[in-house]
């Protein structure tokens, strides 16, 4: 009687199944697979991650990185097919304003990076008809300061 009452004392205490996490997408599972790889390819190249897909209303970090001292913001970009252009085209200014108001959310919530230079950087992969996450192109073509503050 006694373990009764302790169980309906807590109510909370009891755990409920959780719910089914809804299945991604093609599209989530590609970008997924890109992001993997461009963090795999930036730090081969020296780079230090401090963060991926970070969000906020105004916008998502794909990447957050050191580069030396400076603060960098990755975009990962990933085209399959090249009728829809190629990866780097897909940024247009209205995208880089969503980044670099995210960028700047980012620094004003990490103070400890806030006086660092900082750079927008694309790694972009075009892949010939990829279907799945394990067909997603390997060769990235890294723009180092895609854009800048001033360019918005």
């Amino acid at each position: 009687m006694d373990a009764h009452r302790r169980s309906t004392r807590h109510p909370r205490a009891a755990t409920a199944a959780a719910p089914a996490s809804s299945p991604r997408t093609r599209a989530q599972r590609l970008g997924d697979a890109g992001e993997s790889a461009a963090l795999a390819f930036l730090v081969a190249r020296g780079l230090r991650p401090l963060a991926r897909n970070v969000r906020f209303k105004a916008g998502e970090l794909d990447l957050v990185m050191l580069d030396g001292e400076v603060l960098v913001f990755v975009e990962v970009r990933h085209r399959g097919r090249a009728d829809f252009g190629a990866a780097l085209d897909s940024i247009d200014a209205r995208k880089a304003r969503r980044i670099a108001l995210a960028a700047t959310l980012y620094r004003q919530r990490h103070s400890q990076h806030g006086r660092r230079a900082c750079r927008f950087d694309v790694v972009a992969f075009d892949g010939a008809g990829a279907r799945s996450a394990a067909d997603a192109p390997t060769a990235a073509q890294w723009v180092r300061g895609a854009f800048t503050l001033d360019d918005l």
